[in-house]
């Protein structure tokens, strides 16, 4: 089965719907340039652009993610959680002359995989994500609420004027609407599960 990005979801449902970048700029907040890069490049620099945009065409952020339509429930054994990586976020890594010009700029920041991708009508997005050592995370913004717990290594979550460090085992609950970000403490790798909700 084919694996569908997050931007060629966009573009799909911007189709649908007859809708151009410049009008779902206008409706999202966000802008025309970033709409191209997520849909043409496949970039998700943060969550945030994600959920203004679903919101922006009427749909949930699982639309953007999904890959089927399962109803009932949803089981992942240990062992088979989803590998792939769904999506990275982060500050991308700058370009240095050693660096071919074709090459794509690698996020540093967290990589997504999704616990539940093909779970249909889903208000929640659970995701196991790596924190990658040299993490660089923007603070971003957004509708909902998200709940964090550390499975290995520490992780630094600065939390509007706040900054808390979590060890193994620790977790941390918020309101996504205050300025947040996850990165890696003392720059070792770190795993979490993360647990993203977003109002109907």
């Amino acid at each position: 089965m084919a694996i569908h990005t997050p931007g060629e979801r966009v573009a799909e449902l911007r189709k649908t719907y007859s809708v151009d970048r410049k009008a779902l700029a206008e409706r999202s907040g966000v802008s025309e340039e970033l709409i191209r890069r997520i849909e043409d490049e496949g970039l998700i620099p943060d969550l945030a652009p994600l959920l203004k945009i679903s919101r922006a065409l009427g749909v949930r952020l699982g639309t953007l993610l999904d890959d089927r339509n399962e109803l009932g429930p949803l089981i992942t054994r240990a062992g088979n959680a989803d590998e792939r990586v769904r999506f990275i976020t982060g500050v991308p890594l700058p370009v240095s002359a050693s660096v071919p010009p074709t090459a794509v700029e690698e996020p540093r920041g967290l990589r997504f995989k999704a616990l539940a991708a093909d779970k249909g009508g889903r208000h929640m997005e659970p995701f196991i994500v790596d924190v990658e050592s040299n993490a660089e995370q923007d603070k971003s913004t957004h509708e909902g609420e998200e709940f964090i717990y550390v499975l290995t290594g520490n992780i630094q979550v600065d939390y509007g004027k706040d900054s808390f460090v979590l060890s193994e085992g620790d977790s941390i609950y918020y309101d996504s609407i205050v300025p947040h970000r996850v990165l890696a403490a003392n720059r070792s790798r770190a795993r979490i599960l993360a647990v993203i909700y977003t109002p109907a």
